[in-house]
């Protein structure tokens, strides 16, 4: 790698940008995708090595390619320091995601109850504002407290979060989607809403919600 590129990679891991370095393996050519371009079928599969997260080596028009995708690293953010999201945390955790829990409720939001796991105590609207969910973040409240979730999902939705979940019955999330539409969601907006959250797999405990939770948030994440 040239430092040209190592320089250009770095600054784009710093800028949370994904990006694929490519390389033509018969005279080690290098392409930093997609910030430059790349012909049709290679973008294609760099665009797929970027969506599975994992390095592939393709042979397109008789040239051996090697695509390493580098990702910004996957994040969860949980408003809500619920019982459900005891567990959910430390499920996600071991799945990979970065983990934030979102809740101004000192008392429940402790070091511990959510023994290594990002605390943060802001109002939030304002955690969420900062936090900045991107394209590779999942964002879940569990609070039922409109006045913790509501203004969570009002920033997420104005994000680019690749799923967001709501913990709340039908009647719950449908008076929900009325107090998101006047703050001006749209129908669409508030579609992207996964809510009563999780899949549905018959889940009655904390733990099973948790699971029924990250299941969906992979599956979202994995287009199924």
């Amino acid at each position: 790698m040239t430092p040209e590129h190592l320089a250009r990679l770095q600054q784009a891991r710093a800028a949370l940008r994904p990006v694929v370095m490519t390389t033509r393996l018969s005279d080690g050519i290098q392409v930093l995708w997609p910030e430059d371009a790349l012909p049709g079928a290679l973008a294609e599969a760099a665009q797929k090595a970027m969506a599975d997260d994992k390095a592939a080596n393709v042979t397109l028009d008789g040239e051996a390619w090697f695509l390493q995708p580098h990702n910004p690293p996957l994040r969860m953010i949980v408003v809500g320091a619920v019982h459900v999201a005891q567990a959910l945390v430390a499920m996600a955790a071991g799945l990979g995601f970065a983990v934030t829990l979102v809740d101004p409720r000192r008392a429940f939001a402790t070091e511990e109850r959510f023994e290594g796991v990002t605390l943060n105590h802001e109002w939030p609207d304002e955690a969420m504002e900062a936090l900045a969910p991107d394209a590779r973040t999942a964002v879940v409240t569990l609070t039922h407290d409109p006045k913790l979730d509501d203004p969570a999902l009002d920033v997420a939705l104005r994000g680019k979060a690749f799923y967001i979940g709501a913990l709340g019955s039908k009647r719950t999330h449908a008076k929900r989607a009325e107090r998101l539409k006047e703050l001006g969601h749209d129908e669409a907006a508030v579609a992207r809403i996964a809510a009563p959250v999780g899949l549905d797999i018959g889940a009655i405990t904390a733990p099973e919600i948790a699971l029924s939770i990250l299941a969906q948030v992979v599956a979202r994440r994995r287009g199924k």
